[in-house]
């Protein structure tokens, strides 16, 4: 054989080497990654079904010789876990419904139509998802306490000598409004998505619908929001899941009934309130109890969507 011909078969060995070798990097990569984020998820799990001396014992790593449901009613118990899961529904998943409906019609408007002041709105729309809640987290609560439109209450009370602006904190309004008017949690975010997959639709599919007559709200309704289904999807569940782990907000507007986010932050000083202090280990596995508890709904609702997000991310062009 010709040192010519050798290097050819030199060379197509490699050829065919090559993507093993890279599927096997891959694979130990992607494994490593996994991981790294499934390992506390595991822990947890692990931790919250084991008893106290399980937990003490060296010779149990995962699979704990008893399994036991105790942590997980002392953290329930801890937690108000009912009452709070009540919260979280009433409070923070219909403010991201809300705000998944009113963010579609935002970002339609400012993808669909030109007018004076767009430039503003999106320069708005920047400073909307850069400037985080706390640096306007004091006005927010204090036009909660008296909530007024541009001081139209304020002026016709001090001229009927009657105070008109109402608190709304400590109720569902707080979370609500903001949510209705685009501005809620993260609104900015989802305006983008929108506006990014509403600007990419053929405007031909409009201007056909206005020929027939049919009005802008119409052709909202019926031409450009069913072909927006992978955005709608994609802001529900980004907005749920913000949402769910809102701790911030919720602690600012409400002082009882709080979600599930504001119990689980408190759970070490709410489980010493049934006798099991911190620095005590039932603490700690109450604690893990609590948020593999917390952890559990938003998982198995992402394990029924996750396949449809993935294809919904892809398709609205969502990196980083």
């Amino acid at each position: 054989m010709t040192n010519l011909a050798k290097g050819r078969k030199i060379k197509q060995t490699a050829q065919k080497i090559q993507p093993i070798l890279y599927g096997i990097f891959r694979l130990v990569i992607l494994l490593a990654i996994s991981y790294i984020i499934i390992y506390p998820l595991l822990y947890m799990v692990s931790s919250a079904l084991k008893t106290a001396s399980a937990f003490q014992d060296p010779s149990v790593l995962w699979i704990p010789k008893v399994f036991t449901g105790e942590n997980f009613k002392k953290a329930m118990e801890a937690m108000n876990f009912k009452e709070s899961l009540y919260s979280t529904l009433k409070f923070e998943m219909i403010s991201a419904l809300i705000e998944t409906a009113t963010c579609a019609v935002t970002a339609y408007g400012l993808a669909r139509f030109k007018f004076p002041g767009k430039k503003l709105l999106m320069l708005m729309l920047i400073l909307l998802i850069m400037v985080p809640s706390q640096m306007i987290i004091v006005p927010m609560t204090i036009n909660f306490s008296q909530l007024d439109f541009l001081g139209i209450l304020k002026l016709i009370g001090g001229i009927i000598g009657k105070e008109l602006r109402p608190n709304i904190l400590d109720t569902a309004a707080c979370f609500y409004l903001p949510s209705l008017l685009s501005v809620g949690l993260r609104s900015g975010i989802c305006i983008f998505i929108y506006h990014q997959f509403f600007a990419g639709l053929p405007k031909e599919l409009e201007e056909a619908a206005w020929i027939d007559g049919s009005a802008p709200p119409r052709t909202f309704l019926q031409i450009a929001l069913p072909s927006s289904s992978v955005a709608i999807i994609t802001v529900l569940v980004l907005s749920c899941v913000w949402h769910w782990n809102d701790y911030y907000l919720a602690v600012m507007y409400t002082s009882d009934n709080f979600p599930l986010a504001v119990s689980l932050a408190s759970l070490p000083q709410r489980l010493s309130l049934i006798g099991i202090w911190p620095g005590d280990i039932r603490n700690t596995l109450g604690v893990m109890a609590g948020c593999v508890l917390f952890v559990i709904p938003i998982l198995v609702a992402y394990l029924f969507l996750q396949r449809l997000f993935v294809k919904s991310i892809d398709r609205v062009g969502i990196t980083g």
